[in-house]
């Protein structure tokens, strides 16, 4: 059975992402660029607390490498 997505804001995902080795790299406009060392690379949209659509959260866990049970384990 596939695990639940979960729902997080901007915030939550950028923690995950920092715990995976991102780090900021730029910023324009309300979009953050993260990238690894490896040089995987997304974007965040930064939109207060709103809650990222599930297709955004697919397709920066899709770039970061990240599944749903890693996702769910570092939240």
């Amino acid at each position: 059975m596939s695990p639940r997505q979960p729902v997080v804001n901007a915030k939550q995902i950028i923690k995950v992402l920092e715990k995976k080795g991102f780090v900021f790299s730029r910023q324009s406009g309300s979009h953050a660029v993260y990238i690894n060392p490896d040089g995987l690379r997304t974007t965040v949209p930064i939109h207060g607390k709103k809650d990222l659509g599930r297709s955004l959260l697919r397709q920066i866990m899709k770039d970061a490498n990240i599944s749903f049970d890693e996702l769910n384990d570092l939240l």
